[in-house]
């Protein structure tokens, strides 16, 4: 058995593949599926925080993308810059301009991991597998890059201790009160990452005989 055939695996013989198609359909559709949402989530709000202050009793929000910042962010950088907290565009600068390529780069990976019919398919996956988790680390980093450095010549900085942004649920600083919620791309992303687990499981059960009798054979000719 060649190196490169101990990498890409076995091909599925045609017969077989007739025979059993659902065998070997059901981790293209797993690790397809879970391709497609990541590339679908590009275009999708991560990350969603709504501030209530005395002045804004309604409420003033912003959306996290991948790339980008949207929402009410003018007047949220005017609330912070109060408490010493940089604005919120200068957050994340080299994840937001990679983000597009790196994100449709786990994608295709993960799509790659149709052709790869050997245990290799798992490393080509792990990314996409991961990248919910990574995303969340990143924000929280950035949370708390921001909440622990205020400027301490801010008007309201001898009010508001350095502190940390939840990056899910309901806090109180000062008079602003925040609530942080996972949005849409999110939780696409986390579906990926769950489809991905059951593709593999299916790649497994798919391929995994084939390999094996590829190796005896091997085994026996030498």
């Amino acid at each position: 058995m060649k190196d490169l055939d101990l990498i890409v695996g076995p091909r599925v013989p045609k017969d077989l593949l007739k025979k059993e198609r659902k065998r070997f359909l059901l981790p293209t559709v797993f690790l397809g599926g879970a391709a497609f949402l990541l590339l679908v989530s590009i275009f999708l709000p991560y990350w969603k925080l709504t501030l209530f202050a005395p002045q804004y009793p309604s409420g003033l929000q912003v959306q996290i993308y991948v790339n980008q910042v949207k929402g009410d962010v003018k007047e949220i950088d005017t609330l912070n810059h109060y408490i010493g907290m940089r604005s919120l565009t200068e957050a994340a600068p080299l994840e937001r301009s990679l983000s597009i390529f790196l994100v449709a780069g786990i994608a295709l990976l993960a799509f790659a991991a149709i052709y790869i019919h050997s245990p290799i398919a798992l490393f080509f996956s792990i990314p996409a597998l991961l990248y919910p988790v990574i995303f969340l680390a990143d924000l929280y980093f950035w949370m708390w890059n921001f909440g622990t450095n205020l400027d301490p010549r801010a008007p309201l900085s001898g009010a508001v201790k350095p502190f940390v942004p939840p990056i899910l649920g309901e806090s109180k600083i000062a008079q602003f009160k925040t609530i942080a919620s996972w949005d849409i791309g999110l939780y696409l992303a986390i579906v990926a990452s769950i489809m991905i687990i059951i593709g593999l499981y299916f790649h497994r059960k798919a391929y995994k005989p084939l390999l094996e009798s590829e190796l005896q054979k091997a085994t026996r000719e030498d």
